[in-house]
């Protein structure tokens, strides 16, 4: 079964889409529950509604009436704008829902199985217990919009004004969908870097963009700068970057930034730069586009509460852009959500406000959960690839011997009970993807360890 697009943005690669190589027939399988007189049935990647089989009613009489065939009525086709018709439901769905059926051990989806800090909870019920409880203003409740731009000048030097230039969006999910729809055009030209956050494609698709794809490439995912330099031109309208970097856990050194930002100012295209695991950096500093020499006026960056704070639930995010790129960011934003929860931004403004000890601690936190996690892949008998952000890590998967990434996933939820991301999904061509699986170590660490060991036993070499 190979899944193709009827979609592709105008003058984009038209890649089919080899996701299952019969992987995602076997997942079909294992969504499908045969106890059910309607079941869930996994078409190409997306859940959808069917009815059990066609059934036949007898009915007799004493005057011998005829036999009666009644047939359920099949449902009406799923419909979906060609625009999303390739997206269908994401991977984070699909082996979330895997991982329940399989009483796996997830560390598949990028959530913690922790909770946020105190102080910013009661904060929150503070908030809800004050009235905070109505429409927020558009861009943000003062106190947040004041937090955000305090914070944006203590990591990067830039006095921000909280007004004009800090937008409050529903996650960076939405920031990211605000300043796509907001600011590109249909036909506009976009450069990506693969593998990327799945929701760039998506958003890009509906705006109409056209798509340019970089691919950066293990070991170290650096980005190929010439390769870079031949497809950026006065075409191009925005390039997206991801620091530390999404699903590889690469964080973009200075160099490269500093040769994306020339690049930019040569040839008059705009950056968004999604940043939300800045706190997250352990080999080196995370240094923001927006702070480089001539950058802030043509850089819209996005960032959230969740990651940092570990309260993914809450759905806190902002964009912080010039004046003239704001506008088209809250634009698109108040078409969207038109407001973002009112208690959570108030509780976010005091998560903002804490001192850099939280960060600190928060960094050591992840380094040994880290190192749990990397050392017992290695032990198994993966190829690990360095991860310097992000709580992610990459590996190589092929030692065990299977044709690809979603079928080794596959194996791994159902024989060893373990949940790992299959990277292709974050790929415009999915086999560049083929040989890498994704894990995530924002869980505590007996969940780190209980993974690990069941590797270590059911995991075995084809």
């Amino acid at each position: 079964m190979i899944l193709s697009s009827p979609f592709t943005a105008s003058g984009a690669h038209h890649y089919e889409m080899p996701l299952s190589l019969r992987s995602f027939t076997s997942l079909n399988r294992a969504l499908l529950s045969s106890s059910s007189p309607s079941s869930l049935l996994l078409r190409g990647s997306s859940l959808v509604p069917t009815m059990a089989a066609s059934s036949t009613t007898t009915v007799s009489s004493t005057d011998a009436a005829p036999q009666l065939n009644q047939s359920t009525p099949s449902p009406p086709p799923v419909q979906v704008a060609k625009r999303l018709e390739k997206f269908k439901t994401t991977i984070f769905t699909q082996m979330s829902s895997l991982a329940i059926k399989h009483n796996a051990i997830n560390l598949g989806q990028g959530f913690p199985n922790f909770d946020g800090p105190d102080f910013v909870k009661d904060a929150a019920i503070e908030a809800i217990k004050a009235g905070k409880n109505q429409y927020a203003r558009g861009y943000g409740v003062p106190d947040l919009n004041s937090a955000i731009a305090s914070r944006f000048q203590k990591d990067t030097g830039l006095i921000v004004d909280p007004e004009k230039e800090v937008t409050v969006t529903s996650g960076c999910t939405e920031a990211i969908a605000a300043t796509i729809l907001g600011l590109v055009n249909p036909g506009d030209e976009v450069v990506l870097f693969a593998p990327f956050y799945d929701s760039y494609e998506a958003v890009l698709s509906m705006a109409g963009a056209n798509i340019k794809c970089i691919t950066l490439r293990p070991p170290d995912f650096a980005v190929p700068l010439e390769e870079l330099k031949s497809v950026v031109s006065a075409n191009t309208k925005a390039i997206m970057i991801n620091t530390p970097h999404n699903p590889t856990g690469k964080m973009f050194t200075r160099e490269e930034l500093e040769f994306i930002a020339q690049l930019c100012k040569e040839n008059d295209v705009l950056v968004f730069t999604d940043e939300v695991y800045d706190k997250l950096s352990f080999e080196m500093d995370h240094i923001s586009m927006a702070s480089l020499p001539g950058m802030f006026n043509r850089t819209v960056t996005l960032n959230s509460l969740g990651k940092t704070f570990s309260l993914t639930g809450w759905k806190i995010g902002w964009a912080v852009a010039p004046p003239h790129l704001t506008w088209g960011v809250r634009q698109a934003h108040s078409f969207l959500t038109f407001a973002t929860s009112t208690p959570m931004q108030f509780a976010a403004a005091t998560a903002l406000q804490t001192s850099d000890s939280y960060y600190e601690e928060l960094k050591r936190d992840y380094l040994a959960k880290k190192a749990i996690l990397v050392e017992g892949l290695e032990a198994v008998g993966f190829v690990v690839y360095p991860s310097s952000g992000t709580y992610f890590v990459v590996v190589d998967h092929t030692p065990f011997g299977f044709e690809n990434d979603v079928a080794f996933c596959e194996h791994l939820i159902e024989e060893v009970g373990v949940v790992a991301i299959p990277t292709s999904v974050f790929y415009l061509n999915p086999e560049e993807g083929k040989n890498l699986v994704r894990f995530t170590f924002c869980k505590d660490e007996a969940t780190l360890r209980g993974a690990v060991e069941r590797m270590k036993h059911k995991l075995r070499k084809r």
